[in-house]
Order: C-alpha cells, then sequence, then structure tokens
C-alpha cells in the first residue's frame, strides 16, 4: 500500500491549518500523513502544528524553519523529507483551502497511470472562484495560457499550479536540490523541469477557490519577480533531455548506465 506524505508549506494559517488537517483526515485515506513546513509564522502556525502532531503522533509531522525563505525552498525541504520517509506519492498544496482536499481521490487514482497529476484551473472544467476581479483572472490567464507556455514551450495549461501529486521517483530523477527558484515561480521550473526530463503529466480540473481566512501574499513585486524568472529558467535547462534525469539510487553505479 502506497506511503501517502502531503507537504503544506505555511506562514500565517493558525485559523487554516487545523480545519485542512481535518479535511484531509476525513478522506480515510489509508497510510496518509501530512508534513507542515513552517516559516517560523508570527502568528503561531508553527505551535498550533506542534499540538496537531502530539495529538496525531502518526499522521502529522512538523518542520520548523527559522527564516521566511520563499515557497520554493520550502517545498524542497518538504519534498527531501518526505523522500527520506520512504514516500511512494507526494502531494503538494496550499494550506488556505484555494485547493480543495475533494480533488485528492482522483489525484490518487490518476497518478498510478502517470508521473505527475496536476489541479488545473485552466483546462474544460477547471474554474476560478467567482469572486475574482476581471484584471485579476486575466493577468492570471495571460501569464499561464500565454506568456510562460509559449516561452517555455509548455503543454500544461497552468503552468503555476501549486496543486500537485507526484510520483516519488519523479520527484527523485527531478535533483530537487537543483532548483534554483526560491519564490513562486518555483512552480513554473517545477513544470519545465517535468515536461523537459520527459515525465508524463495530467491536468485534471479544480475549482479554485479564494482563500477562506487571511490574506493572499501574492504581491505585485513577488508577481513581477516571477515573470523574471521565467528567462532564467529557460536559460538554465536549455539543453537538459530526458537523459538527463537523476539515475535511480540503486542503478546509479551499474557500468550500464553512463
Amino acid at each position: 500500500m502506497d506511503n501517502i506524505v502531503v507537504v503544506i508549506p505555511t506562514y500565517n494559517e493558525a485559523d487554516n491549518l487545523p480545519v485542512m488537517a481535518a479535511e484531509l483526515w476525513a478522506l480515510n485515506i489509508p497510510n496518509l500523513s501530512i508534513l507542515v513546513v513552517d516559516d517560523n509564522s508570527p502568528d503561531g502556525t508553527g505551535q498550533i502544528a506542534d499540538e496537531l502532531a502530539q495529538q496525531h503522533p502518526r499522521q502529522l509531522f512538523v518542520m520548523h524553519r527559522t527564516a521566511k525563505e520563499g515557497l520554493g525552498r520550502a517545498y524542497v525541504a518538504g519534498f527531501n523529507w518526505a523522500l527520506a520517509h520512504n514516500a511512494d506519492i507526494v502531494i503538494q498544496m496550499d494550506c488556505d483551502f484555494s485547493h480543495s482536499p475533494a480533488h485528492i481521490p482522483e489525484m490518487l487514482q490518476k497518478v498510478r497511470s502517470y508521473d505527475v497529476v496536476v489541479g488545473s484551473r485552466y483546462v474544460s472544467g477547471g474554474q476560478v472562484d467567482e469572486r475574482w476581479e476581471t484584471g485579476r483572472f486575466l493577468l492570471s490567464w495571460w501569464a499561464n495560457a500565454i506568456y510562460t507556455r509559449l516561452l517555455l514551450n509548455l503543454k500544461v495549461r497552468d503552468t503555476t499550479a501549486g496543486f500537485k501529486c507526484w510520483r516519488a521517483e519523479t520527484l527523485r530523477g527531478i535533483e530537487l536540490d537543483n532548483v534554483g527558484s526560491h519564490g513562486y515561480s518555483f512552480q513554473v521550473e517545477m513544470a519545465y523541469l517535468t515536461e523537459k526530463l520527459g515525465y508524463s503529466v495530467l491536468e485534471i480540473p479544480i475549482y479554485f477557490e479564494d482563500r477562506r481566512i487571511g490574506k493572499s501574499k501574492m504581491s505585485i513585486p513577488i508577481k513581477i519577480e516571477a515573470a523574471a524568472r521565467v528567462w532564467q529558467i529557460l536559460w538554465r535547462y536549455r539543453k537538459l533531455t530526458p537523459r538527463s534525469r537523476a539515475l535511480p539510487v540503486d542503478n546509479a553505479s551499474s557500468p550500464n548506465n553512463e
């Protein structure tokens, strides 16, 4: 039976975290555990996570980071923890309920046939919150459907999606410690690496809800930095091919592998 780890980065999610954990456990998925990666939240999210871990010692774990180093670094740390703890499947998602746990059973079913399953706003059937202003929707649609897809020649439609279900071997093949993005461009970089390395990707439609509690962390400077980072991603991985995948540990020293 697959060992499933849900990695949730948090910064000031004290009100959302207990509810999110409860909804994940309510799915009744065997061998599902939660890893909270907290960036020293001043609102006490880390302490709440510790209390949940004490109450559910084999279902929730906490990684405390001493500084707010960015979403990308939080995910890489969380993914590496999951792989070191023998995860077979790793799910990444936000804690603010923009990603509904209700989509996870379908993701787990589909990931048996694909290397990664993406919860997508921009495939047929996908939808964003009706409360989004027109300008916000058009900016997000342009960034995903036009800017990053055309520049990076990506097939995936939701290039900045943060709701994904990974096979463990896919994450190992990507070589996470070499991922350069610290912030929100991490999502684009991972999407690009996945396709450049030849992994199979399936997008399933999701409803992307606006966060229920708290404020969005996506500021204008963060968006500008993410847009500029796309060019760096394009240049950095220009020579990458499926042959660039990291070899499994058991095969890395085989004389048949170059």
